[in-house]
Order: C-alpha cells, then structure tokens, then sequence
C-alpha cells in the first residue's frame, strides 16, 4: 500500500515537465526513498511508464513499435489520468491502447483499457522474433514442408504441416481465432466485443 504524503509547496515547485510534456499535479509525493527502497505511487508509476512509451527517445529506439504514439492532451495531466484509472480494474493489469481500436496510437481515455498480462500475450505477435514467415509459420527443412502453430495455455500446439506459407498461416488464424473467441466470451464489456471483433493479419 503507498501511502499519499502530502507533498510540501516547494517539493511542488521544483517539479519539471515530465518528459517536457507531462504535469505532475499531485498534491502528494508520487514517488520517495524508505530505507533506501523507491516506493512509487502505482497510478503514477503507470503514467509515467505510458509517458515514457511516447516521448523518451531511449524508449522508443528499444521499442521502435512505440514510435508515433502521442499521449492525449487530458492525460498529459497526471490527476485526470489517475481519476480515470481508478474507475478502471487495473490491479495486476497492464494499460493496453491498441485492443478496442487496432493500430491505434493514442493514449486516452476513450481508446484505452486494462488488461491481464495472459491477453497480452494472447495477442503479441512476436514481429520483432517471427522471421520471413507469417504468423504461425515456420519451415521444417527436413521436409521441405511448412509447419503451423498456435500458442495455447503458454504452450506450443502443432496445428498440421502445409505446402505454402499461406496454406499454413490460414490454418494459424483459423485456429488463433477459435483460442481468441473462447476467451472473450469469459470477459465483460468492452473487452469481449474488442476481442471479438480483434483481426490476425
């Protein structure tokens, strides 16, 4: 549990932009040394975090995929964003921003929810790691044969082997959307629908 400290006029004074954007309002000490340990307040170390994703060069050459992503104008304000996410079940969860809009790069509160770490990983598709081959894909050289997987539970299930990379990438999205939908009929609103409707390229 983070104790809210009330946070002194000057402590809240020397407070600078947040990666030259960002405004830390708090009226307590977001962040402080307890026996040489930095405790963190939870609501703002995930601001913090999603302002580093948008605006910190070192980030984003470590995860190009965060290039282009903006934070909107509402949530450069830490309170706004704290007030939004403590209406959201967040304990355990991981802000996601792409879920209920594909492709999206923004930040905000209609665009953004929080998942759990086994969804996000339900719908990582490893580009950085995958290789030539589509998703799902891979090459058994000793059989001149392409193999199609899908990921279930955290294991790998073989689906069948196929002629071409497409034959077996179309086996990989038939079967990745059956895992996808048995999953969100557990979830509630708007998870379920974003899961429903969720695209395999």
């Amino acid at each position: 549990m983070f104790d809210e400290i009330p946070a002194t006029k000057l402590s809240r004074s020397m407070r600078s932009f947040v990666y030259g954007v960002g405004i830390n309002d708090a009226d307590y000490l977001t962040q402080r040394i307890v026996n040489g340990i930095r405790l963190m307040c939870p609501f703002y170390s995930r601001w913090a975090a999603m302002m580093s994703r948008c605006y910190c060069p070192i980030v984003q050459a470590k995860y190009p995929t965060y290039e282009g992503c903006t934070v909107s104008s509402e949530w450069l304000t830490f309170s706004v964003f704290k007030g939004w996410m403590m209406q959201q079940d967040w304990e355990g969860n991981h802000l996601d921003k792409d879920l209920l809009v594909q492709g999206n790069k923004v930040y905000s509160s209609d665009l953004c929810l929080f998942v759990n770490q086994s969804i996000n990983l339900l719908l990582n598709d490893s580009k950085a790691s995958r290789g030539k081959y589509p998703l799902g894909v891979s090459l058994n050289r000793l059989q001149s044969r392409f193999v199609s997987n899908v990921v279930l539970d955290g294991k790998k299930v073989r689906i069948g082997t196929f002629d071409t990379p497409k034959e077996a990438h179309e086996a990989y999205k038939k079967a990745k959307h059956k895992i996808i939908k048995d999953v969100a009929m557990k979830q509630v609103e708007p998870l379920r629908s974003a899961l429903l409707n969720y695209k395999i390229n």
